[in-house]
């Protein structure tokens, strides 16, 4: 299966299933659109006719043409066959029950009020609670205890906010920290925060221990301000950019990314990427938001053509910065043709629900941060471990090859089959298909191998 599109003066034939990307002339471009459907001699006749009048298209050239694309078939580079589909499930089930990584919510509370946060302004749908430093411990324990012969460890602070339960975060990774030795383990921390509480003790500790921080601002000011509220429904802006300043300035410019959302309010958001850049922040993310249909944040079907209109935009100006020396970097670009992710990445995903639980307050179990305070989607707890066998294969069922629609679909070994928490969401079931999420996906994919073309000097 091939993929072709026309982008910023790239003609790109992707090769899906062995990832081969040809960047070709426009007359190669239609003789592969046909080469699956004509004959040599029909192709090369439609090209004459097509290209009539061009000195530089002859019968000659168009046959030689024919042979190449023929070499790069042999070759395994174009047209090569889907050798993945049967190997999905086993691929998935081979790595048995490992968990490599835990989203500690460390924090079911926060001191904004955003509307349209997913975890109802951290409460996820329940009581608003702190974990406490025992249930924490247990959680980096049961990670331990399930980690098999795993050495590297993921774990994320999370909430709400967990910035207002600081104390047990540093508690919780020095005790990770004086196990790592005895334990043959090695912890690494992310930290997400709205950035209300980062002071110089937050700023210091991080700066030490954690691999990476993200930064929640949703760009320009009047945008950021319109959503992003305290209870007093005072906007947030004006205290956090100082504070993301002075963390990201004491961290060397590295290890952190702004994560953004956009809603319908601003579907236009490459003005807020542009304007975090002007701030000096160089890695950046914005995501579409999710939530109801009905939801006055909700994306429209006219707002999801402006915004793959304005992943073009991005992706052209991201060049223009990099040829100027002033580089940024957007997140859903980051694709590495050479050494990416492996073909079980590929086919299996982000491993929520298997190899990457959420854990709350209280120690219960859950796929990701997305289904907590959903009971249906409740896997166990810290001390008894995973008891909803079912549903946790459920989860493992989840791959590139599980939805009917993605079995044909060009992208589904850079999505791995899409987000299961987006699925469950927009259709009732973790094996639906969230259709704007899709589009949205492969125009981002488009344009990140666009830019590889480019960077290459390859058109």
């Amino acid at each position: 299966m091939v993929h072709q599109y026309k982008l910023n003066g790239c003609n790109i034939v992707l090769d899906t299933c062995s990832g081969a990307i040809h960047t070709v002339d426009e007359v190669a471009y239609d003789m592969i659109a046909l080469y699956k459907t004509r004959s040599r001699e029909e192709i090369v006749a439609e090209m004459l006719v097509r290209y009539a009048g061009r000195e530089d298209v002859t019968e000659a050239d168009l046959y030689a043409c024919l042979d190449d694309i023929a070499a790069l078939e042999k070759a395994g580079k174009l047209f090569s066959p889907d050798i993945y589909g049967p190997l999905a499930g086993m691929l998935k089930n081979r790595s048995g029950n490992i968990v490599k990584a835990l989203c500690l919510h460390v924090a079911h509370t926060c001191n904004l009020n955003c509307s349209y946060c997913f975890a109802s302004q951290g409460r996820f749908h329940g009581e608003r609670a702190l974990m406490s430093y025992e249930v924490g411990r247990r959680a980096l324990d049961f990670l331990v205890e399930n980690s098999g012969a795993r050495r590297n460890l993921e774990v994320d602070f999370f909430g709400g906010e967990p910035l207002m339960n600081w104390d047990v975060v540093k508690r919780l990774v020095a005790y990770a920290r004086s196990i790592e030795g005895e334990k043959g383990k090695n912890f690494r921390f992310t930290l997400t925060t709205n950035g209300m509480l980062i002071d110089d003790d937050v700023i210091d500790f991080c700066n030490r221990e954690m691999s990476n921080v993200v930064l929640s601002l949703d760009g320009r000011k009047e945008i950021h301000d319109r959503l992003r509220v305290d209870y007093a429904g005072r906007g947030s802006y004006d205290r956090i950019v100082p504070k993301f300043q002075q963390l990201v300035k004491a961290r060397g410019g590295t290890r952190y990314y702004m994560r953004g959302t956009f809603t319908h309010a601003n579907p236009d958001f490459t003005r807020d990427v542009f304007h975090m850049a002007d701030l000096g922040f160089t890695e950046l993310s914005m995501e579409p938001v999710v939530c109801a249909p009905d939801d006055p944040a909700a994306l429209t079907p006219e707002d999801i053509e402006t915004v793959k209109e304005q992943y073009e935009i991005l992706a052209k100006d991201m060049l223009r910065r990099r040829a100027e020396g002033h580089p940024i970097t957007f997140y859903h670009y980051m694709l590495d043709l050479e050494g990416g992710p492996c073909i079980y990445k590929r086919i299996s995903g982000c491993g929520s629900g298997t190899e990457y639980m959420a854990v709350t307050p209280w120690g219960d179990l859950y796929p990701c941060h997305q289904f907590v305070g959903d009971e249906g989607y409740k896997l166990g707890d810290i001390w008894q471990g995973v008891t909803n066998t079912e549903l946790r294969e459920e989860f493992r069922a989840c791959n590139a090859y599980a939805r009917e629609e993605c079995r044909d679909c060009w992208a589904r070994l850079y999505c791995s089959g899409g987000c299961a928490a987006n699925a469950y969401h927009a259709t009732g079931h973790i094996q639906g298909v969230y259709a704007p999420g899709c589009e949205l996906f492969k125009k981002r994919i488009e344009c990140a191998i666009m830019m590889k073309v480019k960077e290459a000097g390859l058109a």
